[in-house]
């Protein structure tokens, strides 16, 4: 997907609140909004160079969106709002192959206790709940998830349980928002109990996908699948 708002580079030098990052933008120091509620230390690191997005609304208190940031030469994707606009597309554009058989496509559709972020269904009335998760971390060309403890995301994980009971489809796919990605897995140091409900999930018929993402300051599109290790 495209972003059409203008970007630039700034760098990068501190993020006193989840929030709220400070750049140096042409000589000058600002403040900007970070739309990650995630740790990111190991990105956001001071010295970085990073993407921010123009955004023109005069009710809101920053200028600029910081959206992305360079580890060494790889760019890496931090909006968290992204994640659900790049599987939708790769979701019309039938680039998820076990996914596509499923011609109608909807947003934020409730199932028992939990909102997936997609319903999936076909002409004949099969239907899929899916899941999308945006992953930033990475180490060695590994990418993780969580950066940080997530009860709402094992929630997620365990009502996909109750889907696939039910008889319909359910699935969850990690959006890694960079490329050069040779594998995925959970990140049992920062969160345990969100790898066991993943193993939980996939052992009860949860499909289970990873995608990198080819990503470029003004763009991100999903690229490819990658080996997912329980």
């Amino acid at each position: 997907m495209l972003i059409e708002k203008p970007v630039l580079e700034a760098v990068f030098v501190k993020r006193p609140n989840r929030f709220q990052g400070y750049v140096v933008l042409e000589g000058k120091e600002i403040m900007t909004h970070v739309p990650n509620t995630g740790r990111c230390k190991e990105i956001l690191i001071p010295g970085t160079t990073v993407i921010l997005r123009k955004e023109d609304s005069p009710e809101r208190k920053t200028q600029y969106d910081l959206i992305a940031a360079y580890k060494g030469e790889n760019l890496i994707s931090i909006d968290s709002h992204i994640p659900n606009k790049v599987v939708q597309e790769a979701l019309i554009n039938k680039m998820i192959p076990s996914l596509e058989k499923y011609n109608i496509i909807m947003r934020e559709k409730t199932f028992g206790n939990s909102r997936f972020d997609f319903k999936l269904s076909d002409d004949i009335g099969s239907e899929y709940y899916l899941e999308v998760k945006g992953v930033t971390l990475e180490k060695d060309g590994i990418a993780s998830f969580p950066d940080a403890p997530t009860e709402r995301g094992r929630k997620h994980l365990l009502e996909l349980v109750e889907v696939k009971r039910q008889g319909k489809g359910a699935g969850v796919i990690f959006l890694i928002q960079l490329d050069d990605i040779k594998a995925f897995t959970p990140h049992d140091e920062t969160d345990p109990e969100f790898g066991e409900a993943l193993r939980y999930a996939a052992k009860n018929g949860v499909d289970v996908f990873a995608y990198c993402s080819e990503v470029t300051p003004n763009s991100i599109t999903l690229k490819r699948e990658v080996q997912v290790i329980l």
